[in-house]
């Protein structure tokens, strides 16, 4: 059974960032994803772009951006827009998937990060409020590995509910989540009639929806571009009052959202002469999950906190992208849009399970309210809440501490001069 400083469970954004940190930090780091890529949902869900993740300011410098999401967040979205891998390159917040997948691999092997991909948590050990060893299926078997201290970065908190640590799904009156959502997308685009066209579509989608020629909910048509020429990205598939916790649930979710791609690309093809001779090129591997369990930590982050900017004194990562809710039960979006030059922050103690003491959590599923964590889901927060997860591991190795312990001003300080932004 081999031990390592440092087991992450889950290769997102968060899960990437959490094992390269600890391991930079001078940890023996494995990292065990269960598909067979490093990028999460942004590879397995096409999840793109990234979503905005700055603001403007005006101090001593004079009126200038600042990046919320910084450390290894710019430093892996500064490589995507480059793109040495591929020659996909160019500024803003889109980026190819492929790319991101070779620029993780290499990033671990450059940090020494053990990797293990199609490998699914499939049992948890604990005693008393310690995980002792955590076990996965692959296609050689089960391995069970142990160690020091454990992130869950699976997004759903898969490692948190197999402990049988408390948490809480969706919103609080009736713990329906947010709608799932199957991205794709359509190649052979009259670009030049697109462009011109655009503004048509979402209309006469609303009238084909009035008379029930359109299924799908979402009350428009939510469409991308991307970095190849004549490729549109679509994430404006919707199922809801489905649980994504619950594998049938979450496995009609994905028929069902297949049927809405169906529909949608008729729709396009049949009313719009830039789609007269477009192909669907690819759905996603895997459906998008908004939201799922939430862990009960030892702050529950609020919206209000959110709205009131409220800086803590053992903030660790940044923030203030709108409250943008998908509406659990229907269609329509709602959003709360902070001012430029404010911004929330993000407590250490919500990555903190009330009842673990050597377990961290990241990614979407830290301990948040539903509203809140309709603003602390993007991939750049998840991305620095797994940074900050990862240094705190080192700081607890290097204490001889565990991370419930961890000194949550030397993790603030190791961070910003990693680069990190903490507020």
């Amino acid at each position: 059974m081999k031990h390592f400083d440092l087991i992450v469970v889950g290769g997102g954004q968060a899960g990437c960032s959490a094992a390269l940190a600890a391991a930079r930090g001078g940890l023996s780091v494995l990292l065990c994803e269960a598909s067979g890529a490093l990028g999460g949902a942004a590879v397995t869900c096409l999840v793109n772009p990234y979503m905005r993740y700055y603001t403007s300011v005006t101090d001593e410098k004079g009126s200038h951006r600042l990046d919320l999401s910084d450390g290894i967040f710019r430093e892996v979205h500064e490589a995507l827009e480059a793109d040495e891998i591929y020659g996909y390159s160019g500024k803003g917040m889109n980026f190819h998937e492929e790319t991101m997948k070779v620029l993780f691999d290499r990033k671990m092997a450059e940090a020494g990060v053990t990797v293990l991909l199609h490998a699914t948590l499939c049992g948890v050990e604990r005693e008393g409020a310690r995980l002792s060893s955590l076990s996965f299926a692959t296609v050689g078997g089960i391995y069970t590995f142990t160690a020091d201290s454990y992130v869950d970065a699976t997004g759903d908190a898969t490692l948190v509910a197999m402990a049988g640590s408390p948490y809480h799904l969706g919103r609080e009156s009736d713990s329906l989540c947010q709608p799932m959502t199957l991205c794709f997308r359509l190649g052979n685009v009259d670009m030049d009639s697109y462009r011109v066209h655009r503004s048509e579509i979402s209309p006469l989608y609303r009238e084909w929806q009035a008379a029930g020629k359109i299924k799908n909910p979402r009350e428009d048509v939510l469409i991308f571009g991307t970095r190849i020429p004549g490729i549109l990205h679509f994430n404006t598939t919707r199922i809801v009052k489905l649980d994504p916790t619950d594998p049938f649930d979450r496995s009609r979710a994905e028929a069902m959202a297949r049927e809405q791609v169906v529909e949608l690309f008729h729709f396009l093809r049949n009313n719009f002469e830039a789609f007269a001779h477009a192909d669907l090129l690819m759905t996603a591997a895997e459906i998008g999950v908004r939201e799922s369990r939430m862990i009960d930590g030892r702050h529950l982050l609020t919206v209000e906190e959110l709205k009131d900017c409220v800086h803590f004194e053992d903030s660790i990562a940044a923030g203030n992208y709108d409250v943008d809710i998908h509406s659990p039960d229907g269609s329509g979006t709602s959003h709360y849009y902070f001012p430029e030059g404010v911004y929330y922050t993000i407590p250490y103690r919500s990555l903190l399970p009330k009842d673990l003491d050597n377990l961290l959590v990241v990614g979407r599923c830290i301990s948040a309210t539903h509203e809140a964590q309709a603003s602390i889901r993007i991939m750049p927060i998840c991305s620095c809440t797994g940074e900050a997860a990862g240094v705190a591991a080192s700081v607890a190795h290097d204490s001889g501490v565990s991370v419930a312990e961890a000194d949550a001003q030397e993790i603030r300080k190791r961070l910003t001069a990693a680069g990190a932004f903490v507020g």
